[in-house]
């Protein structure tokens, strides 16, 4: 799957070529349904050629790369939930199965029609998992469906000869032994060897976890705390803890309860961003709401980070495809929100909004933030 980067690129790229971009909706689990994609798919493609005007032949000739893709699929039932495919008159420039449910689309046009795949771009993103207690790390990483274990860390636990007979004695009247006992010297060890395997793995996590990445913590409650206190803030605000996650958890049950997690965090992480962009669009702050002043932001290239909304890129398809481009040649940043998130986007903002470089204060009140 595309990355944000390679996606801004693959647009670029194409930027200056007729394209035929194809979303395929392949998420049919009835038996009646067999093989229902290729029809409607077909229909949509007629549609499309049926408005052209002296542009047949080099619409064929890229329908007939993406064609043959599909010729070469299952007769009934495609993998995955959906497929895109981007081709030219010259070549099949992608062409991707994806694990999330899309809508059936066929457009002509200058370019790669972008705005659908942004909600793809979440699969990509990768998921760093630690497992941790006081002697033991396994550490994994989750990403397009798939947990990999990394490797495993042990904290270096040898206490040698730890008996009380050489431990110091005090001198004065009293006989008995003080200072540490064999006990105390080997907490200390255990405690000063836990110290270092975690330090070393906050830093193997702050080089590891990528900037949109996210870090799920799993282990004994004291560990997950002492490690979560020695990342750095930029990975603190992107890390949530889970105690229901423990070291014996075999692959398959790590797995499905990391779906959920990330699920569950990146609704959060959504919620929040949405709140805060509102917040500050209402108070004068770097954000800004609703069709017309986003647009305008987005014309002025002071957009951070455009948020639209699931059903503001499938209802309005030709000016979130338009927004999402503008984006991308500012270098900014584009997220689909779906969930309460989304539906919040939907009520309050129309759909669409945005988080701000900087605001430009309304006349009278000064020069730009």
């Amino acid at each position: 799957m595309l990355t944000q980067a390679e996606l801004v690129e693959l647009y670029r790229t194409l930027q200056g070529e007729k394209v035929l971009s194809v979303y395929l909706d392949a998420d049919q689990t009835d038996p009646a349904d067999r093989g229902a994609w290729r029809t409607i798919l077909e229909g949509e493609v007629g549609r499309v050629a049926r408005s052209l005007n002296g542009d047949e032949e080099t619409f064929q000739k890229a329908w007939s790369h993406i064609e043959k893709e599909l010729r070469s699929a299952e007769t009934g039932f495609l993998s995955g939930r959906g497929l895109v495919a981007f081709a030219t008159a010259e070549e099949l420039a992608y062409v991707e199965r994806l694990p999330i449910s899309t809508r059936t689309l066929v457009r002509w046009e200058n370019g790669i029609r972008a705005a659908p795949y942004i909600r793809a771009l979440k699969q990509q993103r990768p998921i760093t998992i630690a497992l941790v207690d006081k002697v033991h790390v396994r550490l994994f990483t989750y990403r397009e469906s798939e947990l990999r274990e990394e490797h495993e860390i042990r904290a270096d636990t040898d206490l040698g000869d730890l008996s009380d007979v050489g431990v110091r004695k005090a001198p004065g009247r009293n006989t008995g032994v003080r200072g540490e006992t064999s006990t105390d010297q080997a907490q200390r060890v255990l405690e000063e060897s836990t110290d270092r395997m975690l330090k070393g793995l906050a830093g193997e996590l702050e080089g590891k976890v990528a900037d949109d990445g996210i870090l799920i913590l799993g282990g004994t409650p004291e560990a997950v705390r002492m490690l979560g206190q020695m990342l750095p803030k930029r990975l603190q605000e992107r890390t949530t803890e889970r105690h229901s996650l423990h070291l014996r958890m075999t692959p398959n049950e790590l797995k499905e309860a990391v779906r959920q997690i990330a699920s569950e965090f990146t609704a959060e992480r959504q919620d929040h961003l949405v709140a805060e962009v509102l917040d500050a669009s209402r108070s004068g702050g770097n954000g800004c709401h609703g069709v017309e002043d986003t647009a305008q932001a987005l014309q002025e290239m002071r957009v951070d980070t455009l948020l639209l909304s699931r059903d503001f890129v499938w209802d309005n398809p030709d000016f979130a495809d338009r927004c999402v481009g503008t984006a991308f040649a500012q270098g900014a940043r584009v997220m689909e929100v779906g969930g309460s998130a989304g539906e919040r986007l939907q009520e309050e903002a129309a759909g669409i909004a945005a988080r701000l470089r900087y605001r430009i204060r309304d006349e009278g009140e000064g020069t730009a933030a």
